[in-house]
């Protein structure tokens, strides 16, 4: 998949744990960790909005683009 959530990076910088964020944003954790592997289709803007509040993070800190066949932007 061309785009990949650096969450779990973010998430290590910061040292938080991923059950302390989803206890703060209010989402389950499994929700979080399926965000965190890539595995879901679509996040909300409310939900990306909470994790960059939670984390002080930018959308792009938890996002990057990868175009097919592995070129590195």
């Amino acid at each position: 998949m061309p785009i990949v959530v650096k969450l779990d990076v973010v998430l290590a910088e910061r040292k938080m744990k991923s059950k302390d964020l989803a206890a703060r944003i209010g989402i389950t954790e499994a929700n979080l960790s399926l965000l965190k592997s890539g595995k879901v289709k679509g996040v909300r803007f409310a939900t990306l909005e909470a994790i960059c509040e939670a984390l002080d993070c930018q959308p792009g800190d938890l996002l990057v683009y990868r175009p097919e066949g592995g070129a590195t932007p």
